[in-house]
């Protein structure tokens, strides 16, 4: 099981008491969508604990089937379930993982705060294209936590906006790209520290010492974390 598997399963019991900020990412990436459009079969790849199916029984959108697909049992234990909604526990990062989807293709993919844990994205990127002709995407980017990274003196785990535009303008003739910047603020540094390890945006992360984090909350200059997300709406 991979650390990013890992750090979701651990605390997926109180993911939704943590994820404020995936919530507002989920809620922006339906509002995308085509108004009240009916769908006959919709992918959520990294599902979770169910953010976007809320908000498109919200918003009222009408589909026949809802594939939730993500790597943690336990997330897909309190994502909402119906007879219309298929959860399926998998890992993307696999190359064959398209196999354990019950259908080959869907009329819509959406993934919100999961693909910038994929370890190629040539590969996850060449495969969806192929799942979906139309596709709606949020993807964290390296600006997330930009400041605190500095100070630690750590590379971001995760993938420079260029390189997120780069690699799907490679399969998808129709893009359009909205980068987001969010800020969210805590009353101690300690607390901000918790949502991290809770949250699950640090997941796979390279863990700092306790002398090196206890350095980095005493300097961390800011009551608040930052956070950068790039919307993608990428049609065949």
């Amino acid at each position: 099981m991979s650390n990013v598997i890992k750090e979701f399963s651990r605390f997926a019991h109180q993911y939704n008491q943590h994820n404020e900020i995936q919530a507002q990412v989920a809620k922006t990436l339906v509002s995308k969508l085509p108004n009240k459009e009916h769908f006959k079969s919709i992918l959520d790849l990294g599902c979770g604990s169910g953010a976007v199916v809320k908000n498109l029984q919200e918003e009222a959108y009408v589909y026949d089937t809802f594939t939730a697909f993500d790597s943690s049992k336990a997330m897909l234990e309190i994502h909402p379930s119906s007879e219309k909604i298929t959860k399926v526990c998998g890992d993307f990062n696999h190359r064959n993982f398209l196999e354990t989807l019950p259908f080959e293709e869907y009329n819509l993919l959406l993934s919100a705060s999961a693909l910038q844990w994929s370890t190629d994205l040539d590969q996850i990127f060449s495969l969806l294209s192929k799942v979906s002709t139309t596709a709606y995407f949020a993807i964290f980017t390296s600006g997330t936590f930009r400041t605190l990274h500095s100070l630690a003196g750590v590379s971001s785990p995760i993938y420079k906006t260029e390189i997120l535009k780069n690699t799907i303008e490679k399969y998808y003739k129709d893009v359009e790209f909205e980068l987001h910047s969010y800020t969210l603020s805590f009353d101690s540094v300690r607390e901000m520290f918790r949502y991290i390890k809770k949250s699950g945006v640090s997941a796979g992360e390279k863990k700092l010492g306790f002398k090196e984090t206890k350095r980095l909350m005493e300097s961390y200059p800011l009551d608040y974390l930052e956070f950068e997300v790039l919307f993608v709406e990428a049609k065949m």
